[in-house]
């Protein structure tokens, strides 16, 4: 069985399990009279199912090449074979390094116990590349507020995120903090996910200092008993340095307020984005301390290989992945999962 929202979150020993929030699909579906069951509207395999549609183009890309290269596979020495799998695994942005440690592997094993075949094959790639996945993915809930620092740039789905894993939280008590300031119509768009989920924003003006409405998140969020605060953040300003610069001097205002938070980072990720995703994730982990990944928008024209690459060259883990726009969409991540409806046959 995969990974479950019921096991994604740790909490405090003394504190009881509690329901996430309804969905988003089940309040649209209220308003416009559609099923109220998420569940209805789900493809056959449940999570795993809307997973593999998700990578159908990234499947459909790898798994066809593969299996016209290996319709060829006659020995484990065949050098040009393993060669055309190298070609067809960095074609789908699994990158270099990452797709030589994953094939030389693949060929000693293969080798070691002479495979032939290409189901064989395919069972070991996915195994192969659910190791390299493997990765600490839960979410840190224990503390009293926990303070989740959303970072990465513009039109990744920072935001949208953020209000999507506000319907999942185990908790009562969520706010949001526009730290945003920069990009037109964000203190705006995070306000609006703030009315449909129920949680407060505390937001200043449009150009506002980020850190001081931190600040003021961090203060509210204790005054009043908040349980889980995110904090958004800017994708983009004029340079790379201010941008960094505002998001140390985020996390030292946060720090000070509240010692050891913010307690998770987690980074977005655009998918689509191809290797330009690995740079991001290499320069906001530098800065940022992040402690985890979202990876965003693999139902697009994504090839799922930056998964392995981020995992295995920025050695951060892959907490989260989307697959979609609705709420139901967005969902922990689970390496044998991920590999199987990456890697498994079409």
């Amino acid at each position: 069985m995969g990974r479950s929202w019921r096991n994604f979150f740790r909490r405090g020993k003394e504190e009881e399990p509690r329901p996430a929030v309804a969905t988003e699909e089940r309040e649209s579906a209220a308003e416009e009279g559609a099923p109220s069951s998420a569940a209805e509207e789900e493809p056959s395999g449940g999570w795993f199912g809307r997973l593999r549609q998700g990578l159908r183009r990234s499947r459909e890309s790898v798994v066809g090449q593969l299996n016209a290269a290996v319709a060829e596979f006659r020995d484990a020495d065949d050098e040009e074979f393993w060669e055309r799998v190298e070609e067809i695994l960095i074609a789908s942005d699994v990158g270099v390094p990452t797709t030589a440690k994953l094939v030389q592997r693949l060929e000693q094993e293969a080798l070691e116990k002479n495979i032939t075949g290409a189901g064989e094959l395919r069972r070991l790639l996915v195994e192969h590349a659910a190791r390299m996945l493997e990765g600490p993915v839960e979410i840190d809930l224990s503390h009293r507020p926990t303070v989740i620092l959303m970072v990465g740039v513009n039109g990744t789905g920072k935001t949208t995120t953020i209000g999507k894993l506000a319907r999942h939280l185990p908790a009562e008590k969520v706010m949001f903090a526009a730290g945003d300031t920069f990009r037109a119509a964000a203190i705006e768009q995070l306000q609006k996910w703030g009315e449909r989920v129920g949680a407060p924003v505390v937001a200043r003006e449009r150009g506002a200092d980020a850190a001081a409405v931190a600040h003021d998140a961090v203060e509210a969020a204790k005054r009043e008993g908040v349980e889980v605060l995110i904090v958004d953040t800017a994708g983009r300003l004029h340079t790379k340095i201010n941008l960094m610069a505002e998001l140390e001097k985020v996390r030292r205002v946060i720090g000070r307020q509240l010692p050891g938070a913010p307690h998770e980072v987690l980074l977005t990720v655009d998918a689509t984005t191809g290797q330009n995703g690995l740079r991001q994730a290499r320069m906001f982990k530098d800065v940022a301390g992040v402690t985890g990944v979202v990876l965003t928008k693999l139902d697009g024209t994504a090839k799922g290989g930056i998964a392995l690459a981020i995992a295995e060259e920025v050695g951060l883990p892959i907490k989260l992945v989307s697959v979609g726009e609705g709420v139901e969409d967005l969902h922990p991540f689970d390496a044998r999962q991920f590999a199987e409806a990456l890697f498994g046959e079409l």
